[in-house]
């Protein structure tokens, strides 16, 4: 894979899961990391690690649901690391079950953080990712957003899920086509069931539900997409992964 020397990425949700092993991916690569999340503890545990090996990592305790958290986040990471050439708009919750039957704050909140929050810093991050792809050392920045097989695959039971993950889709898609001639690409990876804390958060009879869904199932790591997202921002300039969609081998949907 390419050197992602004298560039920074920023990573949100970087507290566990896809975003913990997103950075550590990048950083091994050379690429300085910020580190954003609610969960600051943790963050300056995985920023030891990260300058364990070598690297240079910057903690952002922020809530990217808050429009103004979100701003700081990009603006502290430029300030502080001196550039921004990539984004990696992770966070996100998946809150499962019947619509029929959902307390509405959980839609509220997967709208909040799964669709705003990604907006938020997507907003605030392009002026940089603009200035960095017209300025070395690669000439070329990258957002990557992620959805979900969820994005694509309306199924019972992850209705507003389904929405929030299929609205990331198309505005990966339509900010691809704004900025992709000025050398910003913006590419959408898509997992499909991935062993994190993601699925913990629903309440206990939505995850017996899906516990019992994944028996016998062999899922993805989280280090499985952070290679995914290493593989699409390490190629060359003329080079953009527009999409990637990554399943267990045995799911079927």
């Amino acid at each position: 894979m390419g050197s992602l020397d004298g560039t920074v990425a920023l990573v949100t949700g970087a507290s566990s899961g896809i975003g913990e092993a997103a950075a550590l991916a990048l950083a091994s690569r050379g690429a300085a990391v910020a580190l954003a999340a609610r969960r600051a503890d943790r963050l300056a545990d995985l920023a030891k690690r990260v300058e364990a090996g070598g690297g240079q990592a910057l903690v952002i305790a922020a809530d990217v649901t808050e429009r103004a958290q979100a701003e700081d986040a990009v603006g502290q990471a430029v300030a502080e690391l001196g550039r921004l050439d990539t984004l990696v708009n992770n966070a996100g919750v998946m809150l499962l079950g019947p619509a029929l039957e959902a307390p509405v704050e959980e839609w509220e909140r997967m709208v909040s953080i799964n669709l705003m929050g990604l907006l938020y810093c997507a907003r605030a991050a392009l002026p940089h990712l603009l200035e960095a792809a017209g300025s070395g050392p690669r000439e070329v920045a990258d957002m990557v957003n992620v959805s979900s097989v969820a994005g694509r695959v309306a199924r019972v039971g992850s209705a507003v899920y389904n929405a929030t993950k299929h609205g990331v889709g198309a505005f990966s898609e339509a900010l691809r086509q704004e900025v992709t001639g000025r050398f910003v690409r913006v590419s959408l990876v898509e997992p499909g069931a991935v062993e994190t804390e993601l699925a913990g958060h629903n309440r206990p009879e939505v995850l017996e539900t899906l516990q019992q869904r994944w028996v016998g199932v062999e899922r993805l790591q989280a280090e499985d997409i952070a290679d995914t997202i290493a593989y699409i921002v390490t190629r060359p300039r003329h080079m953009a992964v527009n999409e990637m969609l990554v399943r267990p081998t045995q799911q079927q949907g």
